[in-house]
Order: structure tokens, then C-alpha cells, then sequence
């Protein structure tokens, strides 16, 4: 009886410890990743503000606003239409969903870490009847040669810019020609989980439209590096979004109204979509203060985006503990979501550099993790 007991006990007080340092962490003034923590009545009024004096809202996917925007979308990517969507999980099963309807199969094909595969609880197979084809190594990225090891039919191959469960990297330009063209030289579609299209287009140094003609299908998210409240949009053929239009409502997507989240994205784009050269032009110098302190790398060294994965040598309890320690007392929040590693001795982090690092200087990161570094090799 006694061993079940103390499991339940030392559960309750994971969940309680990890309350109290939310609870500090809300409290925090300036962070290291993302735009920083927005308040909600902050958020409101902006909104309030975005909103044209005459503007309505949308009713059901129709209206000035929702199509205005849908019509601005679709002309960045260079595609024919586009349609916003309350989620990307939504936006791509749907998308998949039509490629196989359309090419008369059922499998398509993406990398291990694929959000379908990893974060959606197979709604791919169990919603739409879908079989996934795995194709590369769960810490590499997909290559060429991975996929002409696949001799099955696809319906189409799903590529994600970058990829975001290996520190998001991104296949070289002519990788990505070279794959996008193995999909379309099999008849497959090729759709591309661009949910940080946004901030992977300036390693490219190409427009959003010259990397999306690769794809017959994008997918992109507001509320990651745009910042917005939530909405996701998928763009491709005229056709192909008629159709995608009726799969949102077959999916329950197809809202009463979506304009909070619509005008949230449009003021995030208008406002951050210039800034991605400059937030990855800071990551790399975050990158390099990081690694020169011993016992700290990043995944990839240099970052290729905004976003990189750093990884600590040190007890992942007393990191845990310093990290809160610093956000207690200075309200500077590093890092959330600190996670062991299959690497013996090492904990990891991810982090995307947004408008709230502009708060700390390099010389202050430095000293902040050179200060966590001491406390998690403390014996």
C-alpha cells in the first residue's frame, strides 16, 4: 500500500512546485524568448485599436475583413486563393485529406517529428483514414536519399520549414528544389507545414512567394513568431481551397465569427514581418554568448532561423532552481519547459528570439547563464 501512496504524494508536489514557479514566472518583467508576455487587457485593446471604425465583423468565412485578409495572404504566398483556418492541425489534414482523395491514395509521407505524427494523437489516421509513410531519422534532417528509399505510392510529401523538433533547421535551397521535385516527378503533391514560414524565408534570402512555388500547399500559423492570438491559414489553387473550404466545416472550423483572431494576426503581420531578419541576426549573437560559456551548446550552431535549441550540462533540478531563483528575484524569465535529454548529463531548452530580447543585453545573458551554469554543476 505504501508505494503507491508516496507516488501519488510526490505526484501532488511536482504539481504544486510547478504552480508556484508558473506563478513567478507570470510575474517576470522581461524575458529572453518570444515578444515577451502580453496582458490580456493589453491584447484587447489593441485589437480595439487595429479595428477599422467601419470594419465588421465576419459571419461565417464571409466579409470584408476575413476575405480581405485571406486575399492578402494568398498574394504574399503567391498562390491563387487561401482561407483562414481557427487551427493549423485543422488546416493540415485537410490539406492531406484532398491531395489523397485527389491522387486515389491513401499515404503520405513526412519526417518522424512531423506535428502530425508527434502532437495530434493520429487524427491524420483516425479522422481522414490516412496512412503516414516515415521517411529520414528522428534527429537528422530529411534528405534525398531518404526519400528514394520510398517505393510505395504517396498522395503527397509534407515538408516543415524548418523543422522544429531538431532546433529548427532547414534543408539547403537546392535540397529543397531537389525534394519538392521527387514529390512532383512521382505525381505526389508536395504541402509544406510552414508554421514558421515566416521566420525561415530570410535564411533563404527569397520572398515568402518565391519559396511557397516550390509547394503546391502551404500551411502558416499567426501566433507563433507573428505573435497573434491563434488562426492558422492555408493557401494553394482556387479549387483546391473551394474544397478546403468545405472540409472546414465539415471539421467544425467554420466559426460564427473569427475577426479577434484575424485582426490579431493582420497587426502582427504588418508589424513583424519585417523584423525576421533581424530576429535570427540576434539569435546568432545570443547563440554565440550562449556558447561560450563551458558546458552550454545550441542545435543548430549558428541558428538558421530565430529558433534554436540549447542544451546544458548540468542537474536539471538545480538549473530548474536557479532559472526560478533569477525570475523570483529580477523578474527575467530565461527559459521555460526545461526537459532531460537522451544525452548522459545534459538538459535542453528551446527558445525563439522575438521583440523581448531586445530587453537584456548580451553582457546581462552572459552573466545569467554563467550564474545558472555554476548553480547546475553544483555538487
Amino acid at each position: 500500500m505504501s508505494g503507491p501512496t508516496l507516488d501519488a504524494n510526490t505526484a501532488i508536489s511536482a504539481e504544486e512546485r510547478q504552480r508556484e514557479r508558473d506563478a513567478i514566472f507570470q510575474r517576470c518583467e522581461r524575458f529572453l524568448g518570444t515578444h515577451g508576455r502580453p496582458r490580456l487587457r493589453a491584447t484587447l485593446e489593441a485589437l480595439a485599436r487595429e479595428a477599422g471604425e467601419d470594419e465588421a465583423d465576419d459571419i461565417y468565412g464571409s466579409g470584408a475583413l476575413i476575405e480581405g485578409f485571406e486575399h492578402e495572404i494568398a498574394g504574399l504566398l503567391g498562390k491563387e486563393a487561401a482561407v483562414f483556418m481557427p487551427s493549423g492541425t485543422m488546416a493540415q489534414q485537410i490539406a492531406l485529406r484532398i491531395w489523397s482523395e485527389r491522387m486515389r491514395c491513401a499515404t503520405v509521407a513526412f519526417h518522424p517529428t512531423c506535428h502530425l505524427e508527434i502532437h495530434e494523437e493520429k487524427g491524420y489516421e483516425f479522422l481522414h483514414g490516412l496512412r503516414s509513410r516515415l521517411v529520414g531519422a528522428p534527429h537528422a534532417l530529411l534528405t534525398l536519399d531518404n526519400l528514394r528509399g520510398v517505393r510505395e505510392p504517396i498522395a503527397a510529401l509534407l515538408l516543415e520549414l524548418p523543422q522544429r523538433e531538431i532546433g529548427g533547421q532547414l534543408p539547403e535551397w537546392d535540397d529543397l528544389v531537389a525534394q519538392t521535385a521527387w514529390a512532383h516527378e512521382r505525381g505526389a503533391a508536395a504541402h509544406m507545414d510552414g508554421a514558421r514560414l515566416w521566420e525561415a524565408a530570410p535564411y533563404y534570402d527569397k520572398a515568402y512567394a518565391e519559396v511557397a512555388a516550390l509547394f503546391d500547399s502551404v500551411y502558416v500559423s499567426f501566433y507563433k513568431g507573428i505573435g497573434g492570438i491563434s488562426g492558422a491559414a492555408l493557401a494553394g489553387p482556387t479549387d483546391f481551397i473551394a474544397e478546403a473550404r468545405i472540409w472546414l466545416r465539415r471539421h467544425g472550423g467554420n466559426l460564427r465569427s473569427l475577426y479577434p483572431y484575424v485582426l490579431a494576426a493582420r497587426a502582427g503581420l504588418r508589424e513583424r514581418l519585417a523584423r525576421f531578419p533581424a530576429y535570427h541576426e540576434r539569435a546568432v549573437r545570443i547563440a554565440r554568448v550562449l556558447t561560450s560559456i563551458p558546458g552550454i551548446a545550441v542545435t543548430p550552431d549558428p541558428p538558421q532561423t530565430n529558433m534554436m535549441h540549447v542544451y546544458l550540462r548540468g542537474d536539471i533540478e538545480q538549473i530548474s532552481d536557479a532559472v526560478v531563483a533569477i525570475a523570483r528575484d529580477e523578474r527575467v524569465l530565461l527559459f521555460r519547459g526545461l526537459r532531460s535529454t537522451a544525452l548522459p548529463g545534459y538538459c535542453m531548452f528551446e527558445i525563439s528570439i522575438g521583440d523581448a530580447a531586445e530587453e537584456l543585453s548580451d553582457d546581462e545573458i552572459h552573466d545569467y547563464f554563467t550564474r545558472v551554469m555554476a548553480a547546475g554543476s553544483d555538487s
